[in-house]
Order: structure tokens, then C-alpha cells, then sequence
């Protein structure tokens, strides 16, 4: 999507602090972070929402979370323990229409759902 901040990120129009990426996913530094660790785990190809993916996206989620389990250790929370969250659609909190992950850690994370 040529208008896409994160299709933009991905091609390299928009600088990052890249933390991780493979064939499949781009993460870096979120720019408005919510807690100490918080990356941004992209595909790199464009998908909408969370609803959007289906068999056809080849292991796409696997490696979202191949991704997500690396960034943990590179950036010293796996251990101690990180959120793993992904909004859909305007009403769960999606601003950016690129399927994305936020990664968060580096103090203890408040139970949001109650």
C-alpha cells in the first residue's frame, strides 16, 4: 500500500530503530513508547488486520511470534516476563491498518481487561 506508514517503514522511506527482522517481519522501536521495551513487530508484507490473515499468508503468524520470542531475549525481558498485543480494527484500538504486534516489557505490566 503506497500511502501505508508501515509499507513506507518497510521500504525503507521512513527510518526506524530496527531490532529484528527476517525475510518475513520487520520490528523496531515503537516512536511513543507505553513501557520501557516496546517494539513494533510488522509483517512485512501489507495485511490489513488480524482478520485479514489466512492460510494463504504462508506461516505468517509463526513467524510473528518467532520474531516476538527473539526481540524478548535481544531486548532482556523474556526471562522476567513481557505483553504480547495485537489490536483489530478502530473499536480494539488499531490506528495503524497494517497488521502489527506490540511487544512490551521492562516493568511490571498492570492487568489491563478487568
Amino acid at each position: 500500500m503506497a500511502d501505508c506508514v508501515f509499507c513506507k517503514i518497510v521500504r525503507g522511506e521512513i527510518p526506524c530503530a530496527k531490532v529484528y527482522e527476517d525475510e518475513k517481519v520487520l520490528a523496531f522501536d515503537d516512536i511513543h513508547p507505553m513501557a520501557p521495551v516496546h517494539v513494533v513487530l510488522i509483517p512485512k508484507h501489507h495485511i490489513a488486520t488480524l482478520l485479514h490473515v489466512d492460510v494463504q499468508s504462508g506461516g505468517l503468524m509463526e513467524a510473528l511470534i518467532k520474531a516476538a520470542q527473539e526481540v524478548a531475549r535481544k531486548k532482556g525481558v523474556a526471562e522476567k516476563g513481557f505483553r504480547v498485543v495485537i489490536n483489530c480494527n478502530a473499536q480494539g484500538g488499531q490506528v495503524v491498518f497494517h497488521l502489527h504486534m506490540h511487544l512490551l516489557g521492562g516493568r511490571q505490566l498492570e492487568d489491563q481487561l478487568g
